[in-house]
């Protein structure tokens, strides 16, 4: 192929670049609009500095993301995809959140000891937090067990999860299930509000600090200005060259 060829193929395909970078920013639009409920149950979590609440878990900022860890009370090990995401959180990335009044905590179903283990183990310095106990993972619909709660996932109940040849996440003999997800929060005072969730292959559109960003109810926040004295923000918006 002639460079002229290959030029003309890459602008055809830059037209559909820019188209899907649109609709992202469109979605994204719609999902800061969706509306928000408030959190009343009192969760409580084992974390290392003894036991908290979820309101805790914002550490004074704004917005609090939770990452659904796989990781059954009975396994040593947690789940490996849910393991590689950890292992692709930078001290920067947290840095770059906290810039914008944003917290990402890692909450799993297995006992803290288990979880401290295993953190000391892969190297981690972002705490995890234990939900054992209680029932945030199945009010999340990321622990599936019919005789705790409905099973519910990925916003389908056990009809269209039938339908869609998902009938396995209903086999009592296979639960409590275990399953991925993401789920942001906002603050208001000492008020909590659930602003957001993702299941399945939606919590693989992250993408560094921007990807988790486009999740929450406040997104990128580019309006803001960066705090004097601090170099540690990501500065700036993208400049939009479509």
């Amino acid at each position: 192929m002639s460079h002229d060829a290959w030029l003309a193929a890459r602008r055809d395909l830059l037209i559909s670049e820019k188209e899907a970078v649109r609709a992202k920013d469109a979605l994204n639009t719609r999902r800061r609009e969706l509306p928000m409920v408030r959190v009343d149950k009192d969760y409580r979590f084992d974390g290392p500095d003894g036991q908290v609440g979820l309101l805790d878990l914002f550490d004074g900022q704004r917005q609090l993301v939770v990452q659904h860890f796989m990781f059954r009370p009975d396994w040593e090990d947690g789940c490996g995809s849910c393991t590689a995401a950890v292992d692709e959180l930078s001290d920067g990335l947290l840095r770059h959140l906290r810039a914008r009044s944003t917290v990402y905590a890692v909450v799993a179903r297995a006992p803290l000891a288990t979880l401290e283990r295993y953190r000391a183990k892969r190297g981690w310095t972002i705490p995890l937090y234990s939900s054992f106990g209680s029932d945030f993972n199945y009010d999340f619909h990321v622990t599936l067990d019919a005789s705790v709660a409905p099973v519910e996932f990925n916003y389908r109940g056990p009809d269209e999860l039938r339908a869609a040849g998902m009938a396995w996440i209903l086999d009592a003999g296979d639960q409590p299930i275990e399953q991925p997800g993401m789920s942001c929060f906002l603050r208001d005072g000492d008020e909590v509000f659930h602003t957001y969730s993702t299941f399945a292959r939606g919590t693989e559109q992250l993408g560094g600090a921007y990807g988790i960003l486009d999740m929450t109810a406040l997104g990128r926040q580019e309006e803001w200005e960066e705090p004097k004295g601090r170099s540690d923000t990501a500065r700036g918006a993208v400049p939009d060259f479509s």
